[in-house]
């Protein structure tokens, strides 16, 4: 019996408030195919813990008919469950594993390596707070490992570890890591990454600095991959500065209750606070903070509630509540980054639904700035975008929204696109920022800056000071 079976055997209810207020950690594994990505996956359940007795013994029987590595189990399998996952030995569609430790709960999306498969990944990582990004230590890096970190850029995701894999093929040299990690360093530059990153050497297979430090590499000083996953700071990833809260629903039980339901997808609430909503721009206080287990002074990012208000104003599904000195932007013109979905290409002028949070719009493309080639970053002209494609363009909507740029709160600046005839999701984008500022009059405004604030130095200071300033 696992560690898991037996802490759950023994005491469910403790089992369940030890880990009810633990931080949850989402994150996804991405890379070439066959760098091990599944195997990685497996190896941190299986040396952590975390899989049950007759998983294991399923995974046994499978492994003498769909195993790759020889082995008497092939830890791959746990995550590769679609018949042609296995029969080809590749992941095709995202797959969510949950496990825990004693320090936290963490949901594992294992993507899919192939270009075939950019929508499955973006999926995936449009959840995630972390991402690693595996290499094969026989190759280096490669172009789906630039694919992936250009994803991974494109949908904010703030933590990266590159896991070095398959040291044990190249004997755990030192020589090689360097070259690697180099390499990527340099990369990661030129693609203006700003995320963590940390790079561990391992081997997936055998377990080597997974979950453990490996004897095999004693010139590494580093974390192990499942300390780095313990201990990485995400709390701060959080934006609790501009309160924005979606509303999802109008929960009216009675005559004496009107509260304004949803999950708070940025900044703090207190009782008592002014609020506004868009697009109406009405205003009121904030009377009770309601949640299922009692009402609340205060509330932050990430809870659901209900508030309630002092004055009795219009608010409906898809308005958005905000604080009224935090007031976001509204527009119908937006540049956004999309990633196409649908095997039916997007062209301009088409009528869409766009859906961001719970407010629904209709809109279409007006035009296409350009098309990035996600293998070689390469910035082409478009006029359609076809299945997988990355694309940043002029979003057109047929009324003005309230938003945040996608870098500043995910929630208020992500959207998917529906299609209106199939109601099927077809794409997704992320907000840049208003399509009236275009980069010639960003060049334009920041000059005239630069005039007045030279001519504002000359004017209040000697023109020994203002030269070392300017």
């Amino acid at each position: 019996m696992s560690i898991l079976e037996t802490k759950i055997a023994n005491n469910i209810e403790s089992y369940l408030k030890e880990h009810e207020n633990k931080q949850l950690l989402r994150f996804i594994t991405c890379g070439s195919v066959d760098d091990g990505k599944s195997t990685l996956i497996g190896r941190l359940l299986h040396d952590s813990k975390m899989i049950f007795e007759d998983q294991l013994a399923a995974i046994k029987n499978d492994t003498k008919k769909s195993g790759t590595t020889g082995q008497e189990f092939d830890l791959a399998l746990l995550v590769d469950g679609l018949q042609s996952e296995r029969e080809q030995g590749i992941t095709i569609d995202v797959a969510y594993r949950y496990f825990t430790t004693d320090k936290r709960k963490f949901i594992i999306a294992d993507t899919p390596g192939h270009e075939q498969y950019t929508r499955n990944m973006a999926t995936g990582a449009s959840t995630a707070d972390l991402a690693i990004i595996l290499i094969d230590a026989r190759y280096g890096v490669q172009i789906q490992t630039k694919r992936h970190s250009f994803i991974t850029k494109l949908l904010g995701i703030k933590h990266l570890v590159i896991a070095i894999n398959k040291m044990d093929l190249v004997d755990f040299s030192e020589n090689r890591y360097e070259e690697i990690k180099k390499d990527y360093l340099e990369f990661a530059s030129e693609l203006g990454l700003t995320s963590d990153l940390t790079l561990i050497p391992l081997s997936a297979l055998n377990g080597d600095n997974v979950v453990d430090i490996s004897e095999k590499s004693p010139w590494y000083k580093g974390k192990t991959l499942m300390d780095t996953l313990e201990t990485i700071e995400i709390s701060s990833d959080r934006n609790l500065t501009h309160f924005r809260l979606p509303v999802q629903y109008v929960n009216r039980p009675n005559l004496n209750f009107r509260g304004f339901c949803g999950t708070i997808s940025a900044g703090v609430i207190k009782v008592g606070d002014a609020v506004s909503v868009l697009p109406s721009a009405k205003s009121s206080t904030v009377k009770e903070i309601v949640t299922f287990d009692g009402n609340l002074d205060s509330a932050f990012a990430g809870q659901a509630i209900t508030l309630t208000l002092n004055d009795e104003i219009d608010i409906s599904r898809g308005d958005i509540l905000v604080k009224s000195n935090e007031q976001p932007d509204q527009a119908s013109d937006l540049n956004v980054n999309i990633v196409w979905m649908d095997e039916q290409p997007l062209t301009k002028g088409k009528q869409y639904f766009f859906k961001r949070a719970s407010t629904v719009v209709t809109g279409s493309i007006e035009n296409f700035h350009y098309k990035t080639d996600v293998n070689t970053l390469e910035k082409q002209s478009v006029n359609k975008l076809e299945l997988n494609e990355i694309a940043y363009a002029k979003l057109s909507l047929n009324q003005s929204i309230a938003y945040d740029s996608y870098n500043h709160i995910k929630a208020m600046g992500s959207f998917i696109i529906i299609d209106r005839i199939t109601n099927n999701t077809v794409g997704a984008g992320m907000i840049v920022n208003k399509s009236e500022t275009t980069s010639k009059e960003i060049v334009h405004k920041h000059s005239e800056f630069e005039i007045e604030f030279n001519a504002l130095v000359r004017k209040h200071f000697p023109y020994w000071e203002a030269k070392k300033i300017l």
